[in-house]
């Protein structure tokens, strides 16, 4: 993902069901300390680089977990031209709660990590692969946790999950070439008669220091969205993590999901005006020594709590 200059150009542990006298719905409780093995468990792998044996392995990881854990798994399989002229095999990999539910919520985020650290500054450093422990598998995490904890008796709507892939080999000389599995499924769903509420796509999700600024191409076509979450956050305590101001314009998976597929959907991305994304973004340092557990469980609670909601 990158800023567009203007707009628009598993845990074994079982936690204890909450119940309804505060207020809450009930639900199993997001388990940040799961979370964050389901995180591990990916960069374990080594980087999830487009066309290598730890990218396979991964999908495969995440299909196998979210069908475990009682999902409807498909695979979307398919080969994406890369900017340069390469063959991508792509697979983007669909988790669905209720699938045969026509009233649906999307949660997204990609597994795939960047070919480069291009955020380097000696040559050497540069063209090794990120390992890509916030930028990718964070999201991840925190979707199979959900999958792992959501009480389907308690949710009316049907949720699709969407592991989306090919997202990070991309360069920002090159319009449109990333997020090229997005751009896949939104041509695909669009005619296809299933009816989305609304989506969240969760993206470098797990810093110790994360904050999540209002993503400006969130609020241009999913505004509605954006408050109920950012509201709901503060509901919980987390209002100074969610920051309810302004925050730059991302050119990342949901821009696609708008665009194409006409689906309100936002971002919730570490991105700070005036700093920019993570200090470890695009390096090396995207390990899980730079990922904080709680940072996973306290996005994951806000996410599932929305969810219960409709």
């Amino acid at each position: 993902m990158f800023v567009t200059v203007a707009l628009l150009a598993s845990c074994n542990t079982d936690s204890q069901n909450s119940n309804t006298a505060s207020g809450k719905p009930r639900y199993r409780a997001f388990n940040a300390d799961s979370c964050y093995v389901f995180l591990t468990r990916q960069t374990d792998m080594g980087a999830r680089v487009m066309n290598t044996p730890a990218h396979e392995e991964c999908k495969e990881y995440i299909a196998a977990t979210a069908e475990r854990l009682g999902a409807t798994v498909s695979l979307q399989a398919a080969d994406l031209k890369a900017y340069e002229g390469s063959v991508l095999k792509s697979t983007n990999i669909i988790a669905s709660l209720h699938p045969e539910r026509v009233n649906r919520i999307l949660v997204a985020a990609h597994y795939d990590s960047r070919p480069w650290c291009d955020e380097e500054l000696l040559k050497e450093d540069s063209e090794q692969p990120v390992l890509g422990a916030n930028d990718g598998a964070s999201g991840v995490a925190v979707m199979l946790e959900l999958i792992r904890t959501i009480e389907w008796d308690s949710i009316k709507a049907g949720v699709d999950f969407i592991f989306l892939d090919a997202e990070d080999y991309g360069v920002s000389e090159v319009e449109n070439s990333f997020c090229l599995g997005s751009q896949y499924w939104a041509k695909s769903v669009k005619n296809s008669g299933k009816r989305y509420r609304f989506g969240i796509l969760l993206d470098m999700v797990g810093a110790p220091d994360a904050l999540f600024y209002r993503d400006q191409v969130s609020d241009y076509y999913a505004k509605d969205f954006v408050d109920l979450v950012w509201k709901e956050a503060e509901r919980l305590g987390y209002g100074d993590m969610f920051v309810n101001s302004a925050g730059g314009g991302i050119t990342d998976d949901h821009y696609y999901i708008n665009k194409i597929a006409g689906i309100p959907c936002i971002d919730i991305i570490h991105f700070v005006p005036g700093q920019g994304f993570p200090a470890t973004w695009h390096t090396q340092r995207d390990t899980p020594a730079n990922i904080f557990a709680e940072t996973l469980g306290k996005v994951g609670e806000v996410v599932g709590n929305v969810i219960y909601k409709f």
